[in-house]
């Protein structure tokens, strides 16, 4: 008979190492799956850890969780989980917020480098053996419009003034005095024509889904550049696509779609003021050992009665703060 508290960890081709693990399995009975077994790896499990965090099979294996207690992501984006039932439960939800900050900072100022610079212009000449001179953009002195102010936004915003760049955010509270934004806004409209560049790093919510469309296309500058690493679903696709085409906004750099990857033969494939990345601007090497010792970490703070780390609010949809 299984004893000590039940650990389930929900996983995709691989499992977590066990040397990782052994935090956990040396307190408590430790149970994996993949998405087909999970209604019957939550049965008595105190503990969920999504390990494979873009899956979408907890809704659906909900019922089985007779005794569940806590549920952590191992991602930061808490979307998959945010259905009612859960919503309502007692259960606790955590994030592995911080393990991806400085990593898709660094992604972003990289594509504004790359689009300053004009680079795939570069590839893309180099690749015909074409040698044309042309001038660049400066990086310096450019303004950035970060839209969200956790702590991936403010690793960004960090990165973005050490390179020179103006930088604002807008988030759920306005701020004129903010350490690292300089002002927050909670006023998108007003602050998108102001940009440059324009940076979706909010969370997926329903006061956010969809936020970035036609209107607010409309707001920016013509030579505005977009950068999403937040949530394809932040966006409408086709008015993104229809503002890319008619010279609405200049170019954008997507590393998450809506739908995620696009369809064969859809236009953001081809257009050639798209730069489209796999959903991969954390993805740094060792990241999935991190988001284990987040997880371990948190687990023997809640093993020892001691307070969560990064303890998301399911009203909001994500960890306030």
């Amino acid at each position: 008979m299984e004893k000590g508290p039940i650990v389930t960890v929900l996983h995709r081709d691989s499992v977590p190492a066990s040397d990782l693990m052994a935090p956990v399995a040396d307190r408590a009975v430790v149970r994996y799956t993949e998405a087909a077994g999970l209604a019957d790896a939550l049965r008595g499990a105190e503990v969920l850890f999504v390990y494979d965090f873009q899956s979408p099979a907890v809704p659906g294996a909900w019922h089985a969780a007779d005794r569940l207690r806590w549920l952590h992501m191992g991602g930061v984006g808490v979307d998959p989980v945010m259905f009612p039932e859960l919503r309502a439960s007692e259960v606790v939800v955590t994030n592995t917020r911080n393990v991806f900050d400085g990593p898709i900072a660094e992604y972003v100022l990289g594509q504004i480098i790359a689009f300053a610079k004009d680079l795939p212009e570069s590839m893309r000449l180099q690749r015909r053996h074409e040698w044309r001179h042309r001038e660049s953009e400066r990086v310096a002195g450019a303004t950035a419009l970060i839209v969200g102010t956790g702590s991936i936004g403010r690793a960004t915003a960090r990165l973005l003034r050490a390179a020179g760049m103006q930088v604002r955010g807008v988030g759920r509270r306005a701020r004129a005095d903010d350490p690292d934004f300089g002002t927050i806004s909670t006023d998108l409209y007003a602050e998108l024509p102001t940009a440059d560049y324009v940076v979706a790093i909010a969370p997926l919510t329903e006061r956010t889904r969809k936020m970035f469309d036609a209107t607010a296309f409309a707001a920016m500058k013509p030579h505005a550049r977009f950068v999403n690493v937040g949530r394809g679903e932040l966006v409408v696709t086709d008015d993104l696509v229809a503002a890319l085409r008619h010279g609405t906004i200049a170019a954008a750099a997507l590393d998450v779609v809506d739908p995620e990857p696009p369809p064969a033969g859809h236009p953001l494939w081809d257009l050639p003021n798209v730069v489209l990345t796999p959903h991969n601007s954390g993805d740094f090497h060792g990241w999935r050992a991190e988001i284990v010792r987040a997880f371990t970490d948190n687990f023997g703070r809640w093993a020892d009665g001691r307070p969560l780390h990064n303890v998301v609010d399911k009203t909001l949809g994500y960890v306030p703060g």
